[in-house]
Parts: C-alpha cells; sequence; structure tokens
C-alpha cells in the first residue's frame, strides 16, 4: 500500500475522526500488525497539535492465554493501578483513539461461562468511570489489517495478499482511498445529517419494523430525542467522528418500549465465536425469549450480563447497498457489519440522543427512558424485504425504510 495513502488515511483519523485539539494527551491502542501505521498516526496526532501521544499495545494471543491460566478471581478484578489510570482518564479527558485488527476467532475455544464473568464483574467496576468521561472526550474507532483478520475474511488467498486486499477494503469503506478523504467526510457527514434533520422534524414516537423472515417489531422512542450520524459534538462543544467508517443513522429508544420478535440477517461475531441465525422476543421492553441456531449458550450469557442487556439501548438505520455492504461479504467485526445493515443493539443507550443531556447528566437521561448496562452489543436486522414505518405523535404513520433502504 503506498505510504502516501496511508498518510492521508493517518491524517483522517487524527483530524476528522478524534479531532486533536491543541495541548491534549492522546491515548492509542492498537495491536502489533500494523507498528508502521502507528507511528504514522502517532506523528499526524503531534501534527494536530496533540501535547503528549501513548500508545497501548495489545497482543491477542495474550488474552486467551490470561483466561485459560489465571484464576476467576484475579481474571475478574481490575487492579488498583487500573483504577488509578481510570481515575487519570476523568480527570485529564484525553482523546482516545482504537485501532482494530483483532482475531475474529481470538478467543474460541476460551471457557465462555469463566470468561463471560470476569468480563461482568470488571465492568461493574470500570462502569462508573466511562460514564463520567461519557460525552465529554473525543474518541475515535478505525481499523487496520491484522493477519488473522485478513485471513478469516478472505481464506482462498494468501497471506500479504489478504492482507493488501483488506487494506483496500478498509481505505475504500473509510472514504480514504481518494486524494482528499478529510473532505470526502465533511461531504458524507452533511448527507447523513441531512437525513437525521429529516428524521428530527418529524418528531417520531414509534418505529415498527417488518421484514419476510419474521421480523414484527415496535420499538417506543423517547419524545424529543434526536437522531445522530456521523459527527458527534463533546458538551464541551468539540466535533468528532467517533466511527471510520460509519454509514449509519441512529437514537436511543425507550427503555421497556419493545414489543414483539426481530430475527437477525448476519451472524454477530461475540467473545471469538458466531451467534448465527438467532431471534429475540420482547414483551415491555425486555428479552423474554430467545433463540439460536449456533452458539445459543453464548447469547444467553449476553442477555444476562445484567439487567439491562435485555433492554434494547440504540436502533441504527443503515440503508442495503452501503459502502460496507458492497463489498459483499462479512468483516466478523461490528464496527464495519454494523456498518452493512440496519441494526438494533442490547444494552446502554446514548445520553447525547437527549438534546440537553450535559445538563440533564446521566441521571436525568435515565430517568427521559435512557437504557443503562455494563454492555452496548449490536446485532443486525437489515435486509432487501426490510421495512420501517415511524409513528407520529398523532398515531399516522410515514415510511422510513423500503425494500431495505430509505423511503425519502
Amino acid at each position: 500500500m503506498k505510504k502516501s495513502i496511508l498518510r492521508r488515511y493517518a491524517r483522517l483519523i487524527a483530524v476528522t475522526g478524534a479531532n486533536v485539539r491543541p495541548g491534549q494527551e492522546v491515548i492509542l491502542v492498537a495491536g502489533l500488525d500494523q507498528p508502521r501505521f502507528v507511528e504514522m498516526l502517532v506523528e499526524e496526532c503531534y501534527r494536530a497539535g496533540a501535547g503528549k501521544v501513548r500508545v497501548d499495545w495489545v497482543h491477542d494471543a495474550l488474552e486467551p492465554l490470561h483466561a485459560q491460566y489465571q484464576s476467576q478471581e484475579t481474571l475478574s478484578r481490575v487492579e488498583d493501578w487500573e483504577k488509578a489510570r481510570l481515575q487519570r482518564m476523568v480527570e485529564v479527558l484525553p482523546v482516545r483513539i482504537f485501532l482494530e485488527s483483532a482475531d475474529p476467532d481470538g478467543l474460541a475455544g476460551i471457557c465462555q461461562p469463566k470468561y463471560s464473568n470476569a468480563l461482568q464483574a470488571r465492568a461493574l467496576v470500570q462502569k462508573p468511570y466511562r460514564d463520567a468521561i461519557d460525552g465529554r472526550h473525543q474518541w475515535c474507532i478505525a481499523a487496520v489489517p491484522g493477519k488473522a483478520w485478513a485471513k478469516k475474511i478472505y481464506p482462498d488467498l494468501p497471506v500479504k495478499k489478504a492482507v493488501k486486499r483488506l487494506w483496500k477494503e478498509i481505505l475504500r469503506t473509510a472514504r480514504a482511498d481518494g486524494p482528499d478523504p478529510v473532505a470526502a467526510w465533511e461531504q458524507h457527514n452533511a448527507a447523513l445529517q441531512a437525513r437525521c434533520d429529516y428524521l428530527n422534524q418529524l418528531d417520531l414516537r414509534r418505529l415498527h419494523y417488518r421484514a419476510a423472515n419474521g421480523t414484527d417489531l415496535w420499538v417506543d422512542l423517547i419524545p424529543g430525542a434526536r437522531f445522530l450520524a456521523g459527527q458527534e459534538t463533546t458538551v464541551q462543544g468539540v466535533a468528532f467522528s467517533p466511527n471510520i467508517p460509519t454509514e449509519e443513522v441512529f437514537t436511543t429508544p425507550l427503555r421497556g418500549g419493545a414489543q414483539g420478535v426481530v430475527f437477525s440477517t448476519k451472524p454477530l461475531s461475540y467473545q471469538g465465536q458466531l451467534i448465527q441465525d438467532f431471534s429475540l422476543r420482547f414483551e415491555n421492553g425486555r428479552v423474554v425469549e430467545l433463540s439460536a441456531e449456533k452458539n445459543q449458550d453464548l447469547l444467553q450469557s449476553l442477555v444476562d450480563m445484567d439487567e439491562g442487556a435485555r433492554y434494547l439501548g440504540e436502533c441504527a438505520l443503515v440503508p442495503t447497498g452501503s459502502p460496507v455492504d458492497a463489498a459483499g461479504h462479512l468483516f466478523y467485526n461490528t464496527l464495519f457489519d454494523e456498518n452493512a445493515s440496519c441494526h438494533l443493539a442490547l444494552g446502554e443507550g446514548f445520553c447525547e440522543c437527549i438534546p440537553e443531556h450535559g445538563q440533564a447528566g446521566r441521571e436525568g437521561c435515565r430517568q427521559r427512558g435512557v437504557n443503562d448496562s455494563i454492555v452496548h452489543t449490536d446485532f443486525m436486522i437489515g435486509c432487501k424485504s426490510l421495512d420501517i414505518d415511524g409513528v407520529l405523535a398523532d398515531g399516522s404513520q410515514v415510511p422510513i425504510f423500503r425494500k431495505g433502504g430509505w423511503a425519502f
């Protein structure tokens, strides 16, 4: 891959994604797969004005070893030094950048109950720190190819060709393969914002999902909650684009307001395994029944993470034929797969969808109906037969999606 193209991609992440401001501290989390690109990104953060950039390196192969050999107590514990780092994050509000490249099968074969229990225990300790920075700092998730990830997607290609192919797909879907990715993202964000503006002026109260596979789901919305997309803004007024790529227009639904059944249309990659061909039935907003052709026990462990994991935290609209969908294959990575299809998410809702969330605080947003949970897990429900209707305050309906695409 040409160095000039990768340099433009690094600049896109630093300038448009994270929008690093002069003097800010940056924490970059990355695997060992693309160290040269990490060097470029660090330099672009400094060029954008960063006062300090720290790289936290991770290595996929270590996590299953920890899961195998550590005791349940050790695996579940958040050490004091980890809490101190989390507290410093609350105080400093660093820009956080995450480079995805993980092996989708990296946790295959581990003891899932042990690992899930450890995740649950750690998340309960970490959540207050996460809540304290929510909406107050810039962050961005982007991707670089890892060898195992590339081979998972393109098993028939040699490793080098698979990595090269995945680089091309990442850059294409991120709109970073042209001469000016930053300008391309300005246009893209404007187009997404136009969708949001239309939906927000409707003042929708419900969404009704129907598809040929049996999906028939009603989801109540929070009165006054906004649809958001692409670019977001911190409570301090700093704009950033948290996901590269992104094609979704999303909102947070009313906790307790989902009724009916929904069927998945793509496998869910979760904890190193695929949950396939699953359905969820909701009553009074809560998952009361589930089934899956593969890894139903894993799906059950997901909704058992806490009470909030049984409720919806997101409704996201993505038309079929998006640049990610055009790849024609599963990426085994939520950053990409959620941008190929309409999706819902179980768990944590988005306070930023409430216009006055900065003043209301998290507790005020909860009182408005935003779901609370230690997890947020997206699953895909979009297909070419999906129709979505919006219900207005007076009970009338307007078409939002028809046959998998925008109806306006």
